[in-house]
C-alpha cells in the first residue's frame, strides 16, 4: 500500500512513523513534510489547500491511500476532491469538516444529537457584543468562529480581555461564541469514526497553555501524555456512547456522515462529560503520545476507516505504560516565533519534527513555532516523563522554551474527578 499523509507538522512525523512500522505499507509520500520526515518518506512541495495540487500529486505518485492530518485542507474540501478523483481517502469532506470549522454548527449537532456542552451565544455584531458579555461571566470563554489553530479561544476572569479578544474577532469578520465556563479535567479523546461506526482510540491529556502551572497564553498544544491514570474505563466508554456516536449518528442524519478521525475535548466535570470542542483531524500533540503505544497495524486502521469497513477490524492492541510528548517551541512563540536558527541534536530517538526545514548548508532549523515534538515512553507515567525529558536535553535551539510540567500533575496526584 503506497501511502500519501498531507501536512508538515508533528502529528505527521508520528503518522508516518506509525505506518512505516505497518508491514502493509510498502510507500511513503508527504506533502509538504519537513526537515524530519524526508528521512522516512519523499517530501512533496505542494500547496496543501489547493485541492487540484494534491489531487495531480495523488496520482503523480499513483498511491492507495490519502490520510489528511491538518483540518485547513478537510474545511476546504481537499477530502471531496480526492475521493470524487477515486482515492481513498482518511479525513471528512467539508459538510462533515465543518463539526471543526464552524463552532456554531457544532453546537447545533450537539444540541440535536442531546450531548452535554456549554451553554452558548453567537455574537455577530459589535453592537451586541457587550450585553452578551454581561450574560455571562464570572469565567468568560471567548471563541474565534473559525479556525484558528488551537489559539482562538481566550478563557479569562478579566471581562476586558474577553471584550478585547470578541472584538478582535469580529473586526476580523469572524463571529465569536460566548460559551459557561465547563469546570473538571480535560480529556482528549480520538475516535477512528465512518458514518455510525466509532472506534475510539486511548485517552490523553493536552497542555495547552504556554507555561508551567498553566501560565500564560492559549498555544497550540505545549505537549500531552496518555494514558490518564486519573480516568476510568467507565468514563471513556461513557463519552463513547454518550458524546461521539449520538454526534456520529446526527451527521448521518444530516446528509454529512462522518469519516476519518474525530476529536472530542471534554472537560469531565461532577455530571460527566461535557464537550468543550469538536475537531476533524488528529489533535497535535496528543497524536504523538497516543501512537507511541499503539501496536495494531495503522495503515490497516486508517486504510479500514477510508474505505468504509472500520466495523471489521479486529480490535485495537496497547502497549502497556505511558508515553509523553514534549513541545519545543521556538522564541517569542506564540507571538511571533523567531526562525532559521540551527537546531542541534534534532536527529535523536524520540525526536518528531514539527516546525523545521534544511537550510542552504544542509543544516536542520527552526522554520515554526512549535518546533519538534520529544516523545518519551515508559513501564509508567514518571518513567515515561523521565525518558521524554532526558531527550529535551540533548536538543539544542536558540532561545526555545519548553513545558517542565508535562504530566505531573496526573504523576502527582492533583486531578482527580
Amino acid at each position: 500500500m503506497r501511502v500519501l499523509v498531507i501536512g508538515s507538522g508533528g502529528r505527521e512525523h508520528a503518522l508516518l512513523l506509525g505506518l512505516a512500522d505497518d508491514p502493509s505499507v510498502t510507500e511513503l509520500h508527504v506533502a509538504p513534510g519537513n526537515a524530519g520526515t524526508a528521512a522516512i518518506a519523499t517530501n512533496h512541495g505542494v500547496d496543501v489547500a489547493s485541492a487540484d495540487e494534491v489531487v495531480a500529486l495523488a496520482r503523480t505518485v499513483a498511491v492507495d491511500l490519502v490520510v489528511i492530518g491538518p483540518e485547513v485542507p478537510l474545511v476546504l474540501g481537499v477530502a471531496d476532491a480526492l475521493r470524487a478523483a477515486g482515492f481513498a481517502t482518511f479525513g471528512p469532506g467539508a459538510d462533515a469538516a465543518r463539526i471543526e470549522g464552524s463552532k456554531a454548527f457544532a453546537k447545533d449537532v450537539m444540541a440535536a444529537a442531546g450531548v452535554r456542552t456549554a451553554h452558548a451565544e453567537v455574537v455577530d455584531n459589535p453592537a451586541n457584543l457587550d450585553a452578551a458579555l454581561d450574560r455571562f461571566g464570572p469565567t468568560w470563554v471567548v471563541k474565534d468562529d473559525g479556525l484558528a489553530a488551537g489559539k482562538g479561544v481566550v478563557v479569562t476572569t478579566d471581562r476586558a480581555a474577553a471584550r478585547d479578544h470578541a472584538a478582535e474577532c469580529l473586526e476580523s469578520g469572524h463571529p465569536v461564541l460566548l460559551e459557561s465556563f465547563l469546570d473538571g479535567p480535560e480529556v482528549s479523546l480520538f475516535c477512528l469514526v465512518d458514518g455510525e461506526t466509532v472506534v475510539p482510540l486511548i485517552p490523553a491529556q493536552d497542555h495547552k497553555r504556554v507555561g508551567d502551572g498553566d501560565a500564560g497564553p492559549n498555544t497550540g498544544g505545549m505537549g500531552a501524555y496518555t494514558p490518564l491514570p486519573w480516568l476510568p474505563e467507565e468514563v471513556t466508554a461513557r463519552i463513547v456512547t454518550e458524546v461521539v456516536e449520538p454526534v456520529a449518528a446526527e451527521m448521518v442524519r444530516r446528509g454529512c456522515p462522518f469519516s476519518g478521525l474525530l476529536y472530542a475535548g471534554l472537560a469531565i466535570g461532577e455530571q460527566g462529560p461535557a464537550v468543550v470542542e469538536f475537531n476533524c483531524r488528529f489533535g497535535d500533540p496528543e497524536t504523538q503520545a497516543v501512537l507511541a503505544l499503539l501496536k495494531s497495524p495503522l495503515g490497516q486502521a486508517l486504510n479500514a476507516t477510508a474505505t468504509g469497513t472500520l466495523a471489521d477490524l479486529p480490535p485495537l492492541e496497547w502497549a502497556d505504560g505511558a508515553a509523553v510528548v514534549v513541545v519545543i517551541a521556538a522564541e517569542n512563540y506564540p507571538a511571533s516565533p523567531r526562525t532559521g536558527d540551527v537546531i542541534t541534536g534534532a536527529e535523536g530517538p524520540g525526536v518528531l519534527h514539527a516546525g523545521t526545514k534544511r537550510d542552504a548548508e544542509g543544516n536542520i532549523v527552526s522554520a515554526g513555532g512549535r518546533v519538534l515534538g520529544i516523545v518519551g515512553v515508559g513501564e509508567d507515567l514518571a518513567a515515561a516523563r523521565a525518558q521524554a525529558y532526558e531527550r529535551v536535553a540533548g536538543v539544542k535551539l536558540p532561545g526555545s522554551h519548553h513545558r517542565t510540567d508535562i504530566g505531573l500533575a496526573a504523576l502527582e496526584g492533583r486531578i482527580s474527578l
